[in-house]
């Protein structure tokens, strides 16, 4: 019982300090099954601190406004990772969320739908639906939250670097019942941490692939989602990090980064030899790796989206 109430605080603590949640779809969820029979909820079984949501049925934006007079006019959406099975909440989340409005950058937290088949008809385009309905809440709401349309930007952990590497790769198609051609969804800027790129054999994360498309493989399906394999000249620029001893291989970031070069468009990438995967703001971290949030604040104020 005491374990459930200490769960259950953490579910709600990290959403003390946002002004709003933001639901997606107001006039109903496209896709989703009738009597599934699910809620959503924290299926963490360790005591670490780190909340994983399961079942998502209503996905939202919970936004971090930065003070008025800190405000750089851009904004960030953040796709929290968890292999397309879990979503890690807070930690790769309302913690960076967070991390981002104290520096002036109004941030979104995506709680985005995973690929469930017991939930959603066409379970595979639905993280990337939400994606791109966040660019649209968002960029139809820039004079409300004073932000620059053309300032909009994704960053993903993980399975949330594939999303956020596919938003930006993939944004010429508006997938799903909802499509708005007047309102772009592409990303002017993209944070990919340690990220799945790839649903190759060599590289891809098979865990990712799995739980997006399911076991009925075809090549079409993996070309389609291996996102380095959809780099342009149009693609946005992207800053990376990735850890050499991460079990989601490197090779994922250095074939992005690769695409990035080949197409010349700017890309910035940090590997640290040690680290290893899931480490988020890296708090808990020490050596290189722990600087990272540093970097990324560097190459933010190059790009004017810092103050």
């Amino acid at each position: 019982m005491l374990r459930k109430l200490f769960l259950t605080l953490l579910f709600i603590s990290p959403m003390a300090n946002a002004q709003k949640v933001i639901p997606l779809y107001p006039d109903g969820v496209p896709g989703l099954k009738d009597n599934h029979g699910l809620s959503e909820a924290n299926v963490s079984d360790r005591d670490d601190g780190v909340i994983r949501l399961r079942n998502i049925t209503n996905p939202t934006l919970t936004v971090f406004e930065p003070k008025a007079s800190k405000k750089s006019g851009a904004a960030v959406i953040i796709c929290p990772g968890g292999g397309y099975y879990i979503l890690a909440f807070n930690k790769e989340g309302t913690d960076v969320a967070k991390w981002y409005a104290e520096r002036g950058i109004t941030a979104f937290v995506l709680k985005y739908r995973l690929p469930q088949e017991e939930l959603f008809i066409e379970k595979s385009i639905r993280p990337l639906q939400d994606a791109q309905q966040a660019f649209r809440y968002i960029r139809s709401h820039a004079d409300q939250y004073k932000i620059d349309k053309n300032k909009v930007g994704i960053m993903g952990f993980s399975a949330g670097g594939h999303l956020a590497a596919t938003a930006s790769t993939h944004y010429d198609e508006q997938v799903g019942e909802i499509t708005d051609e007047k309102m772009s969804v592409k990303p002017d800027f993209s944070v990919l941490m340690y990220p799945v790129v790839s649903f190759n054999d060599k590289f891809g994360h098979s865990g990712s692939r799995q739980n997006l498309i399911g076991p009925d493989l075809t090549i079409k399906d993996i070309e389609l989602y291996s996102n380095e394999l959809h780099v342009s000249g149009d693609t946005p620029p992207a800053f990376l990090v990735h850890a050499f001893d991460d079990p989601v291989k490197v090779e994922n970031s250095l074939a992005y980064v690769q695409a990035m070069k080949k197409n010349g468009v700017s890309a910035e990438f940090h590997m640290y030899a040690e680290g290893g995967h899931g480490f988020g703001l890296a708090v808990n971290k020490t050596g290189p790796v722990s600087s990272w949030p540093h970097r990324l604040e560097e190459w933010l104020k190059t790009r004017g989206l810092m103050k």
